[in-house]
């Protein structure tokens, strides 16, 4: 009988045992945080700390130190849409403007795509289909042969000795398509975008994209260049948008195939160029004013899946989807010897510091 009692007691036990390993609670997922976008009128912005990401801190008074030393006036990092740094330098502030220079041109780049997917226009025709020929000096034929999309990849041909684009500065280089050269000329989309919407560049701009993300800022005319000029927060919100692929929260602003081709490789000469978008990481680069091939990337110290606006005197935009990260920089010129190109090596030090924050 003890011999049956001891069986059962150790049956018991067994049994119990297994309840307690059944009954414990499966643990839930931690669910994946959402990207954030502010409110389009207000002026509230969710952050997120250094601390919340795993970061170091101890590399934050160093980036700060350098931005100060480059004659920064702000900086800002996005992570999945909430700032984890926003800082102001040498008077500047939240609310001054600064021009974007040639970083601009990204959302030139991005109005064609939104006047594209509304049929109005197709990158692909050419341009004098709607606004007229004559528009350069070249022979018809030659001047027939440059489409939307040759401004927006920087193959014209057209001679890029200057940023003038009067007609009788727009002279023949080369056949469209056969040769890569940074050119001003771009802007010629702007006047593109208003023949064939019927409204002027401004009221379209504001219509399609600034207003649908919160913009502020306008556009001025500087020499022979259409300028933008805006708070640090709206670059901010527009790259923002880019990172997410075109969408504002849930509404398409800019067609997401659309972007996909601008913020790829556009033609076979200069790999690192899409539609006015600079890209990192690509096997060779052309630079402006230089028909020279660079081997490598463009910004080696940064992430390969990087695209960017740049612009003179180092106004940064930089999109990192492998980081969920988008990097603002508006600012005076940081290298004095190299103040007309759009990249410096001002790019590859600043990336070195970003990085030590998260390595």
């Amino acid at each position: 009988m003890s011999k049956i009692i001891y069986s059962v007691l150790i049956l018991l036990s067994f049994c119990s045992s297994c309840s307690s390993d059944t009954a414990e609670p499966t643990p839930t997922p931690t669910p994946a945080e959402t990207l954030y976008f502010p409110h389009l009128t207000s002026s509230t912005w969710e952050t997120k700390s250094i601390a919340s990401l795993g970061w170091k801190q101890t590399a934050v008074q160093p980036l700060l130190d350098y931005l100060a030393l480059k004659n920064s006036k702000s900086f800002i990092i996005l992570v999945n849409g909430r700032i984890v740094m926003e800082n102001y330098f040498n008077g500047h502030d939240a609310n001054a403007f600064w021009y974007w220079a040639s970083a601009g041109k990204t959302l030139t780049s991005t109005v064609t795509g939104i006047a594209q997917q509304e049929s109005l226009i197709n990158i692909n025709n050419k341009v004098s289909q709607y606004i007229g020929t004559g528009w350069t000096s070249l022979p018809l034929a030659k001047e027939n042969l440059i489409t939307n999309k040759h401004l927006l990849n920087m193959t014209s041909g057209l001679d890029d000795s200057t940023d003038d684009v009067d007609p009788i500065n727009l002279k023949y280089k080369a056949d469209a398509g056969t040769r890569w050269a940074y050119h001003n000329v771009y802007v010629k989309l702007q006047d593109v975008i208003a023949q064939a919407s019927g409204q002027n560049w401004n009221t379209y701009f504001n219509t399609k994209l600034k207003d649908k993300i919160g913009m502020d800022g306008a556009w001025f005319q500087l020499g022979n260049n259409s300028v933008y000029g805006s708070n640090t927060r709206s670059m901010a919100r527009f790259a923002l948008l880019i990172y997410n692929k075109g969408k504002w929260e849930s509404n398409t602003i800019v067609n997401e195939n659309y972007l996909n081709e601008a913020t790829n490789t556009s033609q076979n000469i200069n790999l690192g160029y899409g539609y006015l978008w600079w890209l990192n990481g690509k096997l060779s680069y052309h630079l402006p004013q230089s028909q020279l091939q660079f081997n490598g990337s463009l910004i080696p110290t940064a992430p390969a899946d990087m695209y960017m606006a740049l612009g003179k005197n180092d106004q940064k935009i930089y999109v990192i989807p492998s980081k969920k990260m988008v990097v603002i920089r508006m600012g005076d010129v940081a290298n004095p010897d190299n103040p007309t190109f759009t990249l410096s090596d001002f790019d590859e030090t600043l990336w070195q510091k970003i990085s030590a924050l998260y390595q």
